[in-house]
């Protein structure tokens, strides 16, 4: 028995515990991003999902901020946008790097081993051989294609180059107006072409991230004898623009705009008819614009041209800048005005800081807000409480509509003659809706719809457009498709939704669009109010294309009917004159005697004053008068819209009179002195 023992096991010893892991000493560290790099490492949401798209979008976005810097001087806009392919030689030219040969070929994804080699030949041989005794038999059979070799992940780069005649760009200003992500001119509430006001920052983002090369730079403004170029790139971890160089030179020709270029990796293959198309319907929304498109290959027959010539120079007015709606705003915009504003008091505030607030609802406003509120109360002064009764009323209060004043629509003039130049149809209708205001933002809709046309398929198709510009992509969920697939009956109008071919055009304008998706591709179909006034634009298309279509019915069954009667003149002369030519024989032997005008004609008949021949003419005659007073009628109901108008003068019938005179196209005015 042994003593002063205890049956508890022994302690384990320290190198039988299990080691915790070691947490890195800057694990609690707080960090925090720049939005350049949040941007970066969130690229799809700006739309620069995969190489395609990014080559698209950067298009995209140089080509909306040279339309802008036009349009703000009201210059109409002439842009040159040329896309160059670059070699991987050329590209590494560029940066400096040396070519090098593949030393272990195994290494690269596009490496093909023997036994794939031989697979892939002797499967090839089988095919050639099937091929030739099909052709010795006869047989119909498709040419044997060659295997689709590995493909190379090999990136392709492109210079993507925008030229315009715009505003330009301060000397000082162009450093942080591309360097530094989430500045610039555009903020505020205001109907801006823009996104996410990244413009083409974004575009030097991905231009960092995968060539590494900074973008270029030249820029004028208008009455300067200066041109400022800079090339930069941007710190993406501090959000700063890195400049290379940043100079002045000599603007002999006193051009002014701006001249952007950057090199980007890209994929113009899978994204050219996006790329062709964007630019169509960029055409189509702003007819008064001029746009050269080129792409330049490595190959020359791969080569694209295209101008987009300019129809008309009437330009829609520039979009103000408005003030928020009181039942638009949060808590912390309302925070933000307080802190901004230059009114002392709450009254001038409420006056001066919101739409549609006069001074006497201003008093009333005040006067609900309770004991603690006063028109004269410092604005500065309101506490977290006070500013929360602020919005809660807000909310609750009733407060008349803004109005679309600070709306620029493209126009129902635009639009039709946009329509026209790019697509030639046979008949297009357009409709220019009043402004009307969803959660506090007033919006416009424009529509067109057009019949027939060049390059256009049969059945809906659908160009969507918003803040004046052209919507590509997610367009199965967008309000305007669904309109027009779902709620749109179209047979009532005269129209074959299958086979017509149908170009249904809808242009949205707001202070504030209501994108859907990350990438703010489409316009949610949740909006009732956005909804019903699309419904009711292409509705009115609608309606003016039915009395076209009816108008086109009638003229066509008209002709049919001529065309019938023309075909049985023939046989209803030979029988008309065998029936008078026996009515003449009985008359001249008194068997059967008519009088007055009947005997005339029947004693013409006898001595061929009327032969079978004056029958048929007069027949023809009488074919022809009742067309043409049928298409006069036609004419009479379709007016004078429909036929070209000329320009007329009036010349004055008594010269003593001294006066002076108005002429347009359609009316003269002449005012007496």
């Amino acid at each position: 028995m042994e003593t002063g023992g205890t049956s508890e096991s022994p302690p384990e010893t320290n190198k039988s515990k299990s080691k915790a892991p070691r947490k890195p000493k800057d694990a609690d560290l707080l960090k925090q991003k720049s939005p350049a790099e949040f941007f970066a490492d969130n690229k799809n949401i700006a739309g620069f999902d995969n190489p395609g798209k990014c080559l698209y979008t950067t298009v995209r976005e140089l080509v909306e901020n040279a339309l802008d810097s036009a349009e703000s001087i009201s210059e109409l806009p002439v842009i040159e946008i040329s896309i160059e392919e670059i070699g991987k030689n050329k590209f590494n030219s560029m940066i400096g790097l040396a070519d090098h040969e593949r030393v272990d070929a195994e290494l690269y994804d596009d490496f093909e081993t023997s036994k794939a080699r031989e697979k892939r030949l002797a499967k090839e041989a089988r095919l050639q051989e099937t091929h030739a005794k099909n052709a010795a038999l006869g047989k119909k059979a498709k040419a044997p294609t060659a295997s689709k070799s590995i493909k190379s992940r090999e990136a392709t780069y492109y210079k993507v180059t925008c030229k315009d005649n715009g505003r330009g760009m301060p000397h000082d200003d162009i450093p942080n107006m591309f360097g530094r992500v989430l500045s610039g001119t555009k903020y505020g509430l205001k109907q801006t072409r823009g996104k996410f006001g990244l413009g083409a920052k974004m575009a030097l983002i991905w231009s960092k991230m995968s060539t590494g090369l900074p973008i270029d730079i030249l820029s004028s403004m208008k009455g300067q004898t200066h041109s400022s170029f800079c090339r930069l790139d941007i710190d993406i971890h501090r959000n700063i623009p890195h400049i290379h160089v940043h100079e002045k030179r000599k603007n002999d020709q006193r051009w002014h705009g701006a001249e952007i270029q950057i090199v980007i990796e890209g994929n113009w293959t899978t994204y050219r008819s996006k790329i062709l198309h964007y630019m169509r319907q960029m055409a189509v929304i702003t007819p008064y614009a001029q746009f050269l498109f080129k792409f330049l290959s490595e190959s020359p027959d791969k080569n694209v041209s295209v101008r987009f010539a300019r129809r008309t120079e009437i330009m829609p007015p520039a979009p103000l800048e408005t003030k928020y709606h009181p039942s638009a705003v949060d808590l912390l915009l309302i925070k933000r005005l307080i802190t901004e504003t230059s009114k002392q008091n709450l009254l001038q505030f409420l006056q001066h800081e919101f739409v549609n607030v006069g001074k006497s609802y201003a008093e009333r406003l005040i006067g609900e807000m309770g004991p603690d509120f006063s028109p004269k109360m410092p604005v500065k002064s309101l506490t977290s409480q006070q500013i929360v009764r602020i919005h809660q009323l807000f909310r609750q209060a009733k407060f008349d509509d803004p109005s679309g004043d600070c709306l620029s629509p493209a126009g129902e003039y635009n639009l039709r003659l946009g329509i026209i130049k790019e697509l030639h149809p046979d008949m297009v209708a357009t409709y220019s809706g009043s402004a009307q205001v969803f959660e506090g933002h007033p919006f416009m809709v424009e529509a067109g719809l057009s019949l027939g046309g060049k390059n256009v398929k049969q059945g809906l198709n659908i160009f969507r457009f918003a803040n004046r510009i052209p919507l590509l992509f997610e367009q199965g969920a967008d309000v305007v498709t669904r309109t027009a697939v779902k709620r749109i009956n179209w047979n009532s109008y005269k129209i074959n939704q299958t086979q017509d071919k149908i170009g249904v055009f809808v242009s949205i304008v707001s202070t504030k669009i209501p994108f859907k998706g990350t990438g703010k591709e489409y316009i949610g179909d949740d909006i009732s109010e956005i909804a019903s006034a699309v419904k009711t634009a292409i509705q009115q298309c609608c309606v003016q294309l039915k009395s076209k279509i009816v108008k086109r019915i009638q003229a066509r069954e008209q002709q049919e009917r001529k065309r019938s009667l023309n075909k049985y003149i023939p046989n209803a002369t030979t029988a008309i004159y065998e029936i008078l030519k026996e009515m003449s024989r009985l008359h001249a032997s008194k068997k059967q005697r008519c009088e007055g005008k009947d005997g005339e004609l029947l004693k013409q008949v006898a001595n061929q004053s009327v032969t079978q021949e004056t029958l048929r003419e007069k027949l023809a005659q009488h074919v022809e008068k009742v067309d043409y007073e049928m298409a006069m009628e036609y004419a009479t109901q379709a007016g004078v819209n429909e036929e070209p108008r000329e320009e007329i003068h009036i010349a004055p019938l008594e010269a003593e009179y001294n006066f002076t005179q108005f002429g347009s196209p359609v009316f003269v005015f002449r005012l007496i002195h």
